[in-house]
């Protein structure tokens, strides 16, 4: 079986977000806007994507 991954990438600014928000994207690991990651979509990064999705670009890899 093999994973399915995700390209996240940050396309909207954190300033002014409220500090949950600031964590999560911290914890995606996503620090400016325009940075990119591909990761494994787990059920938790699932969750913690769609709680920012406002803030992301989001494709499946």
């Amino acid at each position: 079986m093999t994973e399915k991954k995700l390209r996240i990438k940050q396309v909207r600014s954190i300033i002014g977000r409220p500090a949950v928000q600031k964590r999560t994207m911290e914890a995606l690991g996503l620090r400016r806007i325009n940075s990119t990651r591909e990761i494994v979509a787990t059920p938790q990064i699932i969750g913690m994507v769609e709680s920012v999705k406002h803030l992301l670009s989001v494709e499946e890899i």
